[in-house]
Order: structure tokens, then C-alpha cells, then sequence
């Protein structure tokens, strides 16, 4: 095969196909391949010689799955790109199966709606999208959590919050400013060195910008080379799972030491449908932690509960300062099986006044993922200088983009009325390596505008800003998003759920006396708006448990959130 484009899109050499065909056959024959990545040097500025070989693969060998880095995502800088599209091929047989499974599955049991699968920039897809675009599903299910807290911050009045979920082998964090979570377009997988940046390959999709910490209720606690505790990256997993459970499990986990300090209740986890054994972890704790350190087993529960605290506030602490955001102003929303633990003891480390503990605080992703719009998006890579941008070129290059988005979602059951397009550009000043992203405002009218609006976010992200400096754009971005679902009913579900009557006071450890002390205990199911209570208490619902501390103040609102004044009381 022979042929070659400029930079510009321009052609040099004319495709020549000559040996594609010998080649795959003599690969599918030696290792049974299922699909194929396309990615030549410069289709992200003219895709006709990777449309070509496209077509040629999909015509000599329709078995195949086919990735074209065109269609993936064309944006420049090859070795990205490269790894994005080997990565959505590699995928993509196993998603098709598991997709095929899941709808024959439901159809048996006779449903007869529509099927929408989360993705990883706060929108769904449907089948067809997600069996086209498989990588654009990585980091789904935190992304609609995420997507969840800005709903509830809309609810409370609060734009800027601090989006906190911990389950069971992880905890995430997002950014919302000016009630939407904050977005990128790259992330790292299959990292080598755990979490180590730089490590693992790049994916250039649109994605929630999430920072993720390697602890969660499963993470083992362990004591490294220097003779302290350490929890996670490692988790115990499902099977066996932490130690009280019951389930083969001998080490010791954030569950286990959270049960030792009373934070969890034997006899009321998961509603009292599950009976965790308290003697069990602490002998877990004993022999690995507290023996080896000589310290007490509550001293050394205490340890791993605060080495995640502590990592967690660490995280948000560099994570807001790369944003330049203050989180000290910012509202905390806590979820997932594990946040509502940690939850006030993380804000007290970040200064935060305030938590929201949303009513089924558990499974507030599922929830996202209900309450999520059907949104695709279309990104280009396409140089030009601001300063020689006619207004037609921006408007066709706009209508292009809109054009290809508002024909997927058509094809995905919408509306044109209910299509909402959004635009931004990634826009840098002459020579620079790197851009910053322009949200195009509605109603911009020309260059001007766009001038402005890249002076005014490059000053607020670098502090000052270069009169006269030649500006370019680079990329260019169009995201069409459908009508966001209620989620209404599914919370009746929740609100209606009814645990029975549980143990209303235990003794569980306060920091302040370094302790335990008598904690009340409270179903979140009997709370009613305007209730109010301090700490120190634990609210228990069937899948978490809320801690308030000692001087913190906790009331129901309207929504049947939980706001927790932090030191309030």
C-alpha cells in the first residue's frame, strides 16, 4: 500500500491498495483477529485515503470489525489518535457480544422500550453508537454520578460543588463549575505503574474530567516498606471480599475497619439483609496491622480510615488547584457505599462547610445514569488563524459538525426541536503546544467575539494574557444533547423504602477524643423534610451509611437531601 497526504489534507501520492488484502488474510488465518484499527498519518485533516482503505477492508472482509481513527475521533497528533482507535477496536467484539446478551436477555423477559448505554462524557448512547464507538463508554459509570451531583447542586441552588463517590474499589472525584461537570478530552488506561500519570496509553474521548483514587470499602490495608499503613490500590474485590463478610476472606479492608469502629452496624448492613462478622475483622486488623505495629486493633482501624480521608482530601487539594478553583467555596456532595463514611471527615480537611448526602446515596449513579440525556458529540482537528478566519469558513466548518451530530441523534429516535447543539473551540495564541478550550457563547457573532472570549479564559486560567499575539483554533467541537429524563419515580422507590426499626444508639469512634462514644443511630427512611439533628450520628439507609460528626448539624430539605453543616453545631 502507497499513497500520502500533506498536513493540509493535500494529496502527494495517489492511494494504491497493493498488498492489504494478502496481508490481513495471511493475519486473520495465523491469529484469529476479529477486528481492525485504520489510522494514517493525516486523516484528521482529509479522511479520503483512510475511507478508501475502510472500504476495501469492510468490502474483501466483512467479518470484521473496522475502526477508522476518521470516525473514532480525528483530532491531530497521531500516537493518541493511534491509541484511541486500537483500543475502540479491541473492544469492540467483546461490547457487540455483551450487548447482543444483554438485548436478547431483555427481550425474553419481554421489554419493549428503547435501550440507552451510558458514556463517559455525561450522555447515552444508543446500541448501535455504543457498538460503534465502545471506547467512548470507558469511565461510564462515574461519569453519570458525577453527572447526578450537578442535578442535585441545581436542586440546592449551589453551581460550584465538589462531586466525592466511594465504592467499593474506588473513589472518584469531579469538579462542577457553573452547574456542569468539568470536561476533557483525554484520559490514561492500562497504566503500568498503578496510578502514575504517564504511565499507560492515552484515549483522546470526550470524558467527565475525574480524578480517581485507588481506595474504596475493598481496598486492603497493608503496611508498606516504610512501616506505615497503606490502603489500595489492591482491593480484596467481590470474591471473598473484606473479612467480616464471611465469604473466605482473611485480610484486612476499609470495610473491616470501618465496622471495627462502629461506622457500620453487623446487624443493620444493607438493611439487615446481610450479617457482617465484627469479630472477623478485627482479627484481620489485629494480625496484619495492629500486631506488626504494636498498636491497639481501634487504634489501627482508626489509621486506615484516616490514610483514605487523608488521600482523598490530598487528591481534591491538587485536583482544584490544576482547576484554580477555591474549594473551600464549594459545596461537597458525598455517594456511593463508602463516600457517606468519609464524607464530613474529608470536607473537615478541605475547609468545606457544607456536604449534601442525597437520599439513596448508594446507588446515586444508577440514578445519574436514569437522569442522563441522550448526547453525542463530533470533534475535528482543523488549524486555522483566527486572524484570517472569514465568517463563512467558521460557519460552514460549524454547520458541518452540527449537521453530522444532529443526523446521529435523529437516527437515535430524536427530534430536531429537541436537539440542543453546543459549541467550543480549542483555541491557543501562535506556537504554543498546547490549547485551552472556548465555549462558542450563543449569538457570537465574528472574530471579535471569539478574541474576547479566548482573552478572557486564558487570563482567568494563566493570570494575564498577550495583546497582539497571533491566536489560532485547532479543534473544533459540536455536542448535540437530547432532553434530560426524569427521575421521579425512581425516587418515590427510594423515599418509599422502609427499613425496620434498628438500633437507635451505638458506640462507634469519635476523632475528637481519640474514643468511641454513643452515636445515634438513624433510618433515613423515617427522616422527613425539616427534621434536623447533630452530631455526633449515623444515618443508615440499605446501601450506605452517613457519619456526622461531632459538631456538625444535619438537616432534611424538600428533596429529601441530607445538608450537613460541617462544625456548625
Amino acid at each position: 500500500m502507497v499513497g500520502r497526504l500533506r498536513y493540509d489534507g493535500s494529496e502527494i501520492e495517489t492511494l494504491a491498495l497493493d498488498g492489504i488484502g494478502e496481508f490481513l488474510e495471511e493475519a486473520i488465518r495465523g491469529h484469529q483477529i476479529e477486528a481492525v484499527a485504520i489510522c494514517l498519518l493525516h486523516s484528521y485533516a482529509d479522511p479520503r485515503h483512510e475511507a478508501k482503505v475502510v472500504a476495501f477492508v469492510a468490502r474483501q472482509f466483512p467479518q470484521l470489525a473496522i475502526s477508522s481513527s476518521a470516525e473514532v475521533f480525528p483530532f491531530i497528533r497521531e500516537y493518541a489518535r493511534w491509541t484511541t482507535t486500537c483500543i475502540n477496536a479491541y473492544v469492540q467484539p467483546v461490547v457487540d457480544r455483551y450487548l447482543e446478551r444483554f438485548e436478547q436477555g431483555l427481550r425474553s423477559v419481554g421489554f419493549q422500550g428503547r435501550i440507552y448505554i451510558m458514556s463517559s462524557s455525561g450522555g447515552t448512547l444508543t446500541p448501535e453508537l455504543a457498538r460503534r464507538f465502545p471506547v467512548r463508554l470507558l469511565e461510564s459509570g462515574p461519569a453519570a454520578g458525577a453527572l447526578m451531583s450537578a442535578r442535585h447542586g441545581r436542586l440546592i441552588g449551589s453551581d460550584h460543588l465538589l462531586s466525592f463517590d466511594m465504592g467499593g474499589t474506588t473513589a472518584k472525584g469531579c469538579i462542577v463549575r457553573d452547574g456542569a461537570p468539568l470536561k476533557r478530552y483525554e484520559l490514561e488506561v492500562a497504566r503500568e505503574h498503578e496510578f502514575k500519570k504517564g504511565s499507560g496509553f492515552p484515549v483522546k474521548i470526550p470524558v467527565l474530567d475525574m480524578i480517581e483514587i485507588g481506595a474504596g470499602g475493598g481496598s486492603l490495608a497493608t503496611i508498606d516498606e516504610r512501616g506505615v499503613i497503606r490502603v489500595g490500590p489492591k482491593s480484596a474485590g467481590a470474591d471473598p471480599g473484606p473479612a467480616c463478610y464471611g465469604r473466605g476472606g482473611t485480610r484486612p479492608t476499609l470495610t473491616d475497619a470501618n465496622l471495627v469502629l462502629g461506622f457500620l452496624g453487623a446487624r443493620s448492613f444493607l438493611g439487615g439483609q446481610m450479617r457482617i462478622d465484627q469479630a472477623a475483622a478485627r482479627q484481620a486488623i489485629e494480625r496484619e496491622i495492629s500486631a506488626p505495629l504494636r498498636i491497639s486493633t481501634e487504634h489501627a482501624a482508626w489509621g486506615i480510615h484516616e490514610v483514605i480521608s487523608e488521600d482523598v482530601a490530598r487528591a481534591f487539594r491538587v485536583h482544584a488547584s490544576e482547576q484554580g478553583v477555591d474549594y473551600r467555596r464549594c459545596t461537597m456532595i458525598i455517594f456511593g457505599g463508602s463516600g457517606p463514611v468519609h464524607g464530613t471527615r474529608v470536607a473537615r480537611k478541605l475547609r468545606i462547610p457544607r456536604v449534601v448526602c442525597p437520599m439513596g446515596a448508594g446507588v446515586m449513579s444508577a440514578f445519574g445514569l436514569l437522569s442522563s440525556p441522550l448526547a453525542f458529540e463530533i470533534a475535528r482537528s482543523h488549524r486555522v488563524s483566527l486572524r484570517g478566519l472569514a465568517d463563512a469558513d467558521r460557519l460552514s466548518m460549524l454547520e458541518e459538525l452540527s449537521s453530522g451530530v444532529e443526523a446521529t441523534l435523529l437516527r437515535a429516535g430524536l427530534r430536531s426541536e429537541q436537539i440542543r447543539t453546543h459549541y467550543r473551540l480549542d483555541m491557543r495564541y501562535e506556537g504554543q503546544g498546547y490549547e485551552i478550550e472556548v465555549p462558542l457563547a450563543a449569538g457570537a457573532s465574528g472574530t471579535e467575539d471569539l478574541l474576547s472570549a479566548f482573552e478572557r479564559i486564558y487570563r482567568e486560567t494563566f493570570g494575564l494574557c498577550f495583546d497582539g499575539r497571533a491566536i489560532e483554533i485547532v479543534n473544533w467541537k459540536a455536542e448535540g444533547v437530547g432532553p434530560a429524563p426524569s427521575v421521579g419515580e425512581a425516587y418515590d422507590v427510594v423515599v418509599n423504602t422502609r427499613s425496620p426499626a434498628g438500633e437507635r444508639e451505638r458506640l462507634a469512634w469519635d476523632p475528637e477524643t481519640f474514643g468511641y462514644v454513643a452515636y445515634q443511630v438513624v433510618n433515613r427512611y423515617a427522616m422527613k423534610p425539616g427534621d434536623v439533628l447533630d452530631g455526633p450520628a449515623l444515618i443508615e439507609e440499605h446501601e450506605s451509611t452517613c457519619v456526622v460528626g461531632r459538631g456538625d448539624r444535619g438537616a432534611v430539605d424538600e428533596h429529601l437531601n441530607l445538608i450537613i453543616e460541617v462544625g456548625a453545631s
